[in-house]
């Protein structure tokens, strides 16, 4: 395990390094937004190689509502019977070929990433070098500052009104993050459920306000580095989620119905358009005025 956690540290501190020696020419080596800049751009790196588990999770979400319907019916046959329920609801997911813990893996995947990063930037405060982060880079990493706080240093244990002030806007921005991106999935991403008995609902709404809360009284522990990695993450999550809302929405849900009406509308215009393009006027031929015949006598 600890052979795993070492190739970690190195593998992100090598990528923090390089992004800062590619910016060191324009900042400076030890500027605060040379290394600012490397964490943000190492948080853009791990987000485009997530993009792959990210379109996994929705596929996996989405087919996961789809059979929302029938884990209900397989539930209320087998509500008495748990271990019954769990065959029938493994062989309901085997024959969809669908998994309900997909919608964990970019979590699941970021997690050693972040534990890592916490490390590497927490080592720098205590002057312990981790991975590729030692010797000088290790000192100019620790005199680096972010808006007047050190990117090393953290709330707790902290003196400086600047470190505090900026760390406590970090907090706020991360929770809020958090809070607008799990609300924004509620009211748009998510078809439409009856509240009282969906399961799935209730945990959302327990999330809506329970993790902002987490990151707000855990956030005072972690470094200003580490808060701005996780605060970058969460703007990237906001405007993915976004995206995905606006562009391909999960079908039943509001932002499907909105776009679904702009669709229609959208062909609609294009029929009429193609229709006064093709209709031509045809106007009535202007000839002789035809002479009545005479009647034959008989």
């Amino acid at each position: 395990m600890s052979s795993i956690m070492n190739a970690l540290y190195t593998a992100v501190s090598w990528v923090i390094m390089l992004i800062h020696d590619a910016l060191t020419p324009a900042f400076g080596a030890s500027s605060g937004v040379t290394w600012t800049l490397s964490i943000v751009g190492l948080v853009l790196l791990i987000r485009i190689l997530l993009i792959p588990l990210f379109v996994k999770q929705i596929k996996s979400q989405r087919a996961m509502t789809a059979l929302a319907p029938k884990m209900k019916e397989i539930q209320n046959r087998y509500k008495d019977d748990r271990q019954k329920q769990s065959e029938e609801m493994m062989k309901l997911y085997k024959e969809h070929k669908t998994n309900p813990l997909a919608s964990c893996f970019p979590i699941l995947a970021q997690a050693p990433i972040f534990f890592a990063l916490f490390t590497v930037l927490n080592g720098i405060s205590t002057h312990k070098p981790h991975g590729l982060m030692r010797g000088e880079v290790l000192a100019s990493a620790d005199n680096a500052t972010f808006f007047g706080a050190n990117l090393s240093s953290r709330f707790i244990g902290s003196g400086n009104t600047t470190t505090k002030v900026v760390t406590i806007l970090l907090i706020l921005f991360m929770s809020a993050s958090t809070f607008s991106t799990q609300r924004q999935l509620m009211t748009k991403g998510m078809p439409k459920m009856d509240s009282s008995n969906n399961m799935m609902l209730q945990q959302q709404k327990i999330m809506l306000y329970v993790f902002p809360v987490i990151f707000a009284i855990s956030g005072v522990n972690f470094p200003v580095g580490v808060l701005l990695y996780w605060g970058t993450t969460n703007l990237w999550t906001f405007g993915q989620q976004m995206y995905v809302i606006k562009r391909n929405p999960t079908p039943g849900s509001p932002a499907y119905d909105e776009w679904k009406k702009k669709q229609d509308k959208k062909n609609k215009n294009e029929v009429v358009s193609e229709d006064t393009q093709g209709s031509v006027a045809v106007e009535e031929p202007k000839g002789q005025r035809q002479q009545p015949k005479r009647k034959k006598r008989r």
